[in-house]
């Protein structure tokens, strides 16, 4: 089953600070906020969300086609794409900007401040849904503004069930946007600040909010995740990784295992399971793209942590 994957692709650059950024940042402090964070540590990764869940849904036996919007300084990337056997034929290169780029440092407890600059990703309602032929299922991850309110309604507008994602994306938009995007969504998934921002923004109770859509899916981290289907609270374990390394792209490749389950007709349980898999394997792996399990070695994960394979 084809997925198309609208989101960003991106570059990141990423910082370790061997510290905890609450001894750094005072609360009383925060109107004159002005701290410096030394990072001896740094390195360059391939990114962005479209990217890094295309990534995952590549190694779970998916077939990813990702819709994207790139800049003068891309070649890396899409040599990478090539590389990998994804299908680049959607993303398309914007003259006169920079791929989008993302500066993230993260502290010791696994916290993360992230600067973003959008480039070419603002372009993104250049491409539409009905470009890409034999979909059969989607998802809209963090994006530009407006390709993301056009994908969905692409979307729904084709009648392709989608996943709606906002992520880091969601305060660019009020209430009645978020809510006009889950009617149209058949899924969504946020974490659970975006949950309680989801929440704030729409006026409404995320159990209210599920009902908009046959699932929505909050994760937690390390606490695990909540599926909302039917009424019913899933609840979906968080699987132990064998080394902590790296939080950055294991939301995306959560998703991932969301989509695949979704396409395989997986029941709730199931996607939650394998999501959580695939999360945990990531985590262990520095970047967002740089784990390359085999679908045997996710299986065997899958097994450890909850008694049976996946498939």
């Amino acid at each position: 089953m084809t997925t198309l994957i609208c989101g960003s692709i991106a570059f990141d650059s990423i910082m370790v600070f061997q510290d905890r950024f609450r001894n750094h940042i005072l609360p009383e402090q925060l109107h004159i906020l002005n701290v410096s964070f030394f990072v001896p540590e740094m390195r360059r990764e391939f990114g962005g969300c479209a990217g890094n869940i295309a990534y995952n849904l590549k190694l779970l036996g998916g077939e990813p086609l990702i819709m994207a919007t790139v800049g003068d300084d891309a070649a890396p990337y899409l040599d990478r794409l090539d590389a990998l056997g994804l299908p680049r034929r959607h993303v398309t290169q914007i003259p006169g900007t920079f791929t989008a780029q993302a500066f993230i440092t993260t502290d010791l407890d696994d916290n993360q401040i992230t600067a973003f600059h959008p480039g070419a990703m603002v372009h993104s309602h250049l491409n539409t849904v009905s470009q890409a032929a034999d979909v059969r299922l989607g998802i809209v991850s963090p994006d530009g503004r407006d390709g993301m309110l056009e994908h969905c309604r692409q979307f729904a507008d084709a009648k392709i069930p989608f996943v709606f994602d906002p992520g880091q994306g969601l305060p660019m938009f009020n209430g009645d946007e978020l809510l006009a995007c889950l009617k149209l969504a058949a899924y969504c998934t946020v974490n659970d600040y975006e949950a309680r921002l989801l929440c704030e923004r729409t006026g409404r109770s995320i159990e209210s909010l599920a009902g908009e859509v046959e699932a929505l899916i909050v994760t937690r981290g390390g606490e695990g995740s909540t599926i909302h289907t039917a009424g019913r609270k899933i609840e979906i374990p968080c699987v132990t990784p064998v080394s902590v390394e790296d939080p950055t792209g294991c939301g995306d490749a959560y998703r991932a295992g969301l989509l695949y389950g979704i396409g395989q007709g997986m029941d709730w349980e199931q996607c939650g399971r394998l999501a959580s898999a695939m999360g945990a394997i990531k985590i262990a792996s520095r970047g967002g793209q740089n784990h390359t399990p085999s679908r045997d070695e996710i299986a065997e994960t899958y097994l450890k942590a909850f008694g049976s394979t996946p498939w």
